[in-house]
C-alpha cells in the first residue's frame, strides 16, 4: 500500500442522560477518530478505547503516535495486528482501512471481506442501572424492542427486582442480563434461579476478569456469555468450558480483522458469537454491523443513547439496526 496521510481528532460524544453500569457512571464517550487518506480516498475509523483497562483517548493518542511513522507507510491490516497492539487506537486505525480498501476497490466492506449482502440485525436496546420502576418505565419506552438487556450491578436482590420490574413491564421481549463483572461465584446459583423465573435468555459476565475458572463445572440453564473475559483472539480458546457465548467488541480486539476472526475461532470450537459495543456514535457502529452478520446476538444500541448522533447514521426500526453505505465502509463518497 502507497504512503498515507493521518489525521487524528478527539471528539466529546455527550450522552442524553447518565448511563450506569456496575461500578461506573458514563455521562460522555470521548472517542478518538482515525482518517487515512491516499491523496484520492480517505478511511475513516472511529474508537472508544476499553474503560476498564485505562484505554482512554490519552491512552489510544500515545498509542497511535509512537506507531505514525509504521501506519503512514501503508500496512496491510495483518501487518497492523504487529504493529499495535488489541485495544482503541489499532481499532480506528484498523477500520480506517478497510474504508480506504473499500474505496479504492470500488466494493462495499462486506463484498471486500467475501460476505453476502447485509441484511438488518435484530439488537439488544440496553437498560441501565437503576430504580426497578425507573428501568420499567425506560423498557415500556422502548416500543420498538424485541429484545432488551438489563444492566445489573451484583446487589442481589435490587438485581433481581430490576429484571421483575422490566419483565412484567415487557412480558414480550427477549430479556438479557449483563453482570458487568459485579457478581462473586457465591451468588451465581440464587442468580440464575431468580433470572430463570423471569425467562431470561442470557447471562453475561456475572465473574470478575480473572475469576473465569470459578465458572467451570457450572450448569446454568442460562447461556452464559464472556465480554471482559474475553478481549481479543488469544482469549477465545480460554471460554471453552466455562461460557457459551463470546461477546466480540471491536475496541477490545482492535478491529474488524480481529473481530472477524475471533468469530470464526469461537464457531470452530462450538460457541455462539456475539457483537456489542464499548458505546460510540453510528462511526463505530458500521464496522461492528459487518461483524453482527456473522452472529448470533447482536447489541449494537449505542448511538441511542448520544444526545447527538453523526449524519447519516444508523438506523433502528423495528427492533433492528440498519448501517447503509453512507454511515461507514460504502464505495461512494466518503460522508462529510
Amino acid at each position: 500500500m502507497a504512503r498515507l496521510t493521518i489525521s487524528v481528532a478527539t471528539e466529546k460524544l455527550r450522552l442524553a442522560k447518565p448511563f450506569r453500569i456496575s461500578g461506573h457512571v458514563f455521562e460522555a464517550f470521548e472517542v478518538v477518530v482515525v482518517t487515512l487518506g491516499d491523496g484520492r480516498h480517505q478511511g475513516r475509523g472511529e474508537a472508544c478505547g476499553v474503560y476498564y483497562l485505562g484505554d482512554d483517548a490519552a491512552h489510544m493518542l500515545a498509542a497511535l503516535d509512537g506507531a505514525s511513522a509504521a501506519i503512514a507507510a501503508g500496512p496491510t491490516r495483518e501487518e497492523l495486528r504487529a504493529i499495535l497492539p488489541p485495544g482503541g487506537a489499532r481499532n480506528a486505525v484498523d477500520c480506517a482501512l478497510w474504508e480506504l480498501e473499500a474505496k479504492r476497490a470500488g466494493v462495499p466492506v462486506w463484498q471486500l471481506a467475501g460476505k453476502p449482502a447485509p441484511r438488518p440485525l435484530l439488537t439488544t436496546f440496553t437498560l441501565g442501572a437503576d430504580a426497578p420502576e425507573a428501568m420499567a418505565e425506560t423498557a415500556r419506552g422502548y416500543a420498538q424492542a424485541h429484545s432488551i438487556k438489563i444492566k445489573l450491578t451484583g446487589d442481589l436482590d435490587l438485581d433481581l427486582a430490576r429484571v421483575a420490574a422490566v419483565r412484567a413491564a415487557r412480558p414480550d421481549a427477549w430479556l438479557g442480563v449483563d453482570g458487568n463483572q459485579g457478581f462473586v461465584a457465591g451468588q451465581l446459583d440464587a442468580l440464575i434461579a431468580g433470572l430463570l423465573a423471569q425467562d431470561v435468555g442470557l447471562l453475561e459476565q456475572p465473574l470478575a476478569r480473572g475469576h473465569e475458572a470459578e465458572l467451570e463445572g457450572l450448569r446454568s440453564p442460562i447461556p452464559l456469555a464472556g465480554d471482559e473475559s474475553i478481549l481479543s483472539l488469544g482469549d477465545v480458546a480460554c471460554a471453552v468450558g466455562r461460557y457459551d457465548v463470546v461477546n466480540i467488541k471491536l475496541d477490545k480486539c482492535g478491529g474488524l480483522t480481529e473481530g472477524l476472526l475471533m468469530a470464526q475461532e469461537a464457531r470452530r470450537l462450538g460457541l455462539r458469537v456475539m457483537v456489542g459495543n464499548m458505546g460510540g456514535s453510528s462511526l463505530s457502529m458500521g464496522p461492528s454491523f459487518v461483524l453482527g452478520q456473522e452472529c448470533d446476538i447482536v447489541d449494537l444500541d449505542g448511538p441511542i443513547f448520544l444526545a447527538n448522533d453523526r449524519r447519516p447514521g444508523v438506523e433502528y426500526a423495528d427492533g433492528k439496526v440498519w448501517s447503509g453505505p453512507a454511515v461507514w465502509g460504502g464505495a461512494g463518497k466518503t460522508p462529510a
